[in-house]
């Protein structure tokens, strides 16, 4: 018996020891030690509190690494990142390996943050199926379009083997169709599939021109923000989020567009379970900033045509933040709400996601400005892509709005946006991996 209390007493003097291990400070900054680092050339990153038995453990595995150095002072031992690469640094105690550190250290990027309303217009890859319409005959009412198996969000690409740019394209060869009592070969594109049908287009009683049974649109326009652009490639990004058709809900695809400067003519405010909305206008000179190249669930994207575009407010080019870096708390939001001038916002990131996964719910963010929820109750349509800073960095761009709450809505991170815009920082692969 008495074996079995020493036992006892012995396991729960051990059971307390690995207990209180875990209260300890220096085993608490042990595990809070990174097993990997993303860094940008020239930044600085605090890799564990210098303290007590930590403050010797940190030490370069490889001595041709010219990508970091790691040094020290009374209170942290820290990475500097000196030029693009990768190695490793370990924890070490008396020699002895105890952690790796994967260490990626990436070009320095800076672009331009925008805060300027933009007017978008879109002209699509073909013509856009929006709707199906019945023609009355003399054998009843038919739809060719609908009989051909043609549905709503269809992109008709090709008829006849001719690439289709315009709505008018597709009205010559109807009619002339018609007029022969021919077929047509149509081609369309769904859901990135080619697939060909044969259309007869029929003639309503009494008309004299030959339909389809198809409503059919060539472009779209609307108003935005634009985000960002960098300063050499002139490329640039805008919205956050995709250009989706009113009709079939359905995302764009581009031939080709352009961003022109547009002007705030009025918002309606935003309400609880309405977002509200920008009302602007194109300039009256039809002043072109940019052609569009791409619409993705990041935004809108292409090249601007002039050197620059100003704000007014911060017109130099601004470090990028990774995802890692964004923090709960005070931000802003550069955004117009009358006429064309820029104005800076006080808004709070209430939390931030690192994400593997391509998203443009990133985080969450919440209109503090007194000024802003007055003009507009928060976060409104026309809004999206308004640049989000924090700590004199560009950390991302309003994507949408809470339609139930208007002063809150959700951030997209900007290096989502920077790889779309072809501007290949390799933040997202590094962080992914």
């Amino acid at each position: 018996m008495k074996k079995e209390g020493v036992r006892y007493v012995i396991g729960a003097m051990l059971f307390a020891f690995v207990l209180s291990l875990g209260f300890s400070q220096t085993v608490k900054n042990f595990i809070q030690i990174p097993t990997s680092v993303t860094v940008f050339e020239g930044e600085q990153e605090a890799l564990f509190s210098s303290v007590g038995p930590l403050r010797a453990l940190a030490t370069v595995a490889s001595e041709d690494s010219h990508a970091f150095s790691i040094a020290k002072n009374s209170n942290s031992t820290y990475l500097n990142a000196n030029e693009r690469g990768s190695s490793e640094a370990v924890v070490k105690a008396g020699g002895l390996p105890l952690k790796s550190i994967d260490v990626s250290v990436l070009p320095e990027i800076k672009v331009v943050p925008g805060g300027q309303s933009i007017g978008v217009k879109l002209n699509t890859e073909g013509v856009l199926v929006v709707g199906h319409h019945l023609i009355e005959t003399i054998n009843g009412q038919q739809s060719p379009g609908e009989s051909a198996g043609i549905e709503v969000g269809d992109m008709i690409t090709k008829i006849n083997g001719v690439t289709m740019r315009s709505m008018r394209d597709v009205t010559d060869l109807v009619q002339d169709a018609g007029e022969e009592k021919k077929e047509l070969s149509i081609e369309v594109k769904r859901d990135q599939k080619d697939i060909q049908t044969i259309l007869k287009p029929q003639k309503a009683k009494g008309e004299h021109s030959y339909r389809l049974g198809l409503y059919i649109r060539d472009s779209a326009a609307g108003v935005g923000t634009m985000t960002f652009y960098e300063p050499e490639s002139k490329k640039f990004g805008a919205l956050g989020h995709v250009i989706s058709d009113m009709d079939t809900h359905k995302p764009i695809v581009v031939h080709d567009g352009e961003v022109m400067r547009s002007s705030v003519t009025s918002i309606e405010k935003g309400l609880h379970g309405d977002p509200g909305e920008k009302l602007a206008s194109i300039s009256k000179e039809h002043n072109v900033l940019g052609n569009i190249e791409k619409n993705s669930r990041y935004g809108i994207f292409g090249t601007l045509k002039n050197d620059k575009l100003e704000n007014h407010i911060a017109d130099e080019p601004m470090a990028i933040s990774m995802a890692s870096e964004v923090e709960e708390g005070p931000a802003k939001i550069l955004t117009v709400v009358n006429g064309e001038d820029v104005e800076e916002f006080e808004v709070e990131v209430v939390s931030s996601v690192t994400q593997t996964q391509p998203a443009t719910k990133g985080m969450v963010i919440k209109v503090t400005d007194p000024k802003l929820l007055e003009a507009t109750g928060g976060i409104v349509q026309g809004m999206s892509g308004s640049p989000i800073i924090q700590n004199d960095k560009l950390i991302g761009a309003v994507t949408h709005v809470f339609v139930n709450d208007p002063t809150s809505g959700y951030g997209g991170h900007i290096g989502w946006m920077l790889e779309e815009a072809g501007i290949h920082t390799g933040l997202n692969q590094a962080k992914a991996s």
